[in-house]
């Protein structure tokens, strides 16, 4: 009766394991990680002989992954949102090169490239060689200014 529980605990977080690798760790992780626990302290109390041992040891680590890892381990797992592509150069200064002005399109250079630039349609003043000017859209190769 004593190993038991402690294959008990071994076969459960191989269940849940299972399971996690069947939904395809649309869980997160949580039930393949409670699993390691599970089956961890199954085989702590196994090699010690103790059932107290194994069930404090299944306890232990669970409590240590969602007390205390469970966050640092979804931190690394989710993906920053970094803009790629033209989407990075929303925001960005760039200093007019020909002149933009209503209507008009110029070349504004930014990050060492030179664009075809509009003005916004709120703008109603053209932009000067040498001003500096702030991208509020991109639509192909034509970057919306202001």
């Amino acid at each position: 009766m004593r190993n038991t529980v402690n294959w008990l605990l071994i076969g459960s977080g191989g269940i849940l394991i299972a399971i996690e690798v069947l939904l395809g760790a649309a869980t997160g992780f949580d039930l393949a990680l409670m699993g390691v626990s599970l089956a961890a302290g199954g085989g702590i109390g196994l090699f010690f002989h103790s059932t107290k041992v194994g069930l404090f040891s299944s306890g232990a680590l669970a409590f240590l992954y969602l007390g205390v890892l469970r966050n640092r381990i979804r931190s690394h797992m989710t993906a920053r949102n970094r803009p790629s592509n033209v989407d990075a150069l929303v925001g960005r200064t760039g200093v007019v090169t020909t002149r933009v002005a209503p209507n008009a399109p110029g070349q504004v250079k930014l990050g060492g490239e030179l664009w075809r630039a509009v003005l916004t349609p709120a703008d109603s003043g053209a932009r000067e060689p040498g001003e500096s000017v702030t991208v509020e859209s991109v639509e192909g190769v034509t970057l919306t200014v202001r």
